[in-house]
């Protein structure tokens, strides 16, 4: 069995993150699908998505400060929307994720949750999940 499903997120800043473990959990819960797994895609070069800790809020602050370390935006970059910082860290973050379904739940850590990240807001953005399984 196979389930797609879609839902939008609007970012209100140039960098966010935003939890969307409970958007993605009621798509797992709406395919009626027990064992199996979930693939979650951001069509967007300038935004991402990846799992990590959902308890302290000062944990994608710390990431967006090491990542601006890695890839600040530069005078020397050449594109001409002005955005190349944006579509590194979106590479460097990536824009899919895979999640094991079991029992009809996201199997993820105590502390995990999955984050959509925005690396060049305000926008609205769409998120696919597809949940295969039995």
């Amino acid at each position: 069995m196979v389930y797609l499903s879609e839902f939008t997120v609007q970012t209100n800043a140039r960098t966010d993150w935003l939890n969307i473990t409970s958007h993605v959990q009621k798509a797992v819960s709406a395919s009626g699908i027990n064992e199996g797994i979930c693939v979650v895609f951001i069509p967007h070069t300038t935004a991402g998505v990846t799992i990590n800790e959902n308890a302290d809020s000062d944990v994608p602050r710390d990431v967006n400060l090491s990542l601006n370390i890695i890839s600040p935006d530069r005078k020397e970059f050449r594109h001409s929307e002005g955005n190349s910082a944006a579509h590194t860290k979106s590479s460097m973050i990536g824009v899919s994720l895979t999640i094991i379904v079991t029992g009809g739940r996201l199997l993820l850590g105590t502390w995990q949750g999955i984050w959509f990240t925005e690396f060049d807001g305000s926008r609205k953005r769409k998120v696919h999940v597809r949940v295969m399984g039995e």
